[in-house]
């Protein structure tokens, strides 16, 4: 499993992601939390803008090897599939419905996969300053 590998799937998710929280964000938001409003929309396509530049970047730096930049960018995703499962598992969005479950697993699935890749590039890359 390579950092290439992991950048084109969270390209792909946060880029699905975010367009689907920026062209329908009520839909979108309803489905995975189960409420909506004018408020949560708004907000629902502040963090779809968001999600698609996690997933551009990640879509761009996918022939990055194990350059700083993609290294760099692996450690912020990580960063960020954590803080969600955090985030769900505290109870930060309310109830837990099953979706919110599925995309909590999802991104603790995610994390993993960041780590492995941030531990493996260590052990490629000679020592560091």
């Amino acid at each position: 499993m390579t950092a290439r590998q992991f950048l084109v799937v969270s390209a792909v998710m946060e880029i699905g992601a975010g367009l689907a929280l920026l062209i329908a964000p009520a839909p979108a938001i309803s489905l995975v939390l189960g409420f909506s409003g004018t408020e949560t929309a708004a907000i629902a396509r502040l963090a779809g803008a968001a999600l698609l530049s996690l997933g551009t970047a990640c879509w761009w730096a996918r022939h990055d090897d194990d350059r700083a930049a993609s290294r760099a960018l692996v450690r912020a995703m990580l960063v960020y599939n954590a803080s969600v499962v955090g985030l769900v598992l505290s109870g930060g969005f309310g109830l837990l419905a099953p979706l919110l479950w599925a995309l909590a697993l999802l991104h603790g699935a995610m994390a993993l996969w960041s780590l492995r890749v941030v531990m493996g590039s260590r052990k490629t890359v000679g020592p560091r300053a």
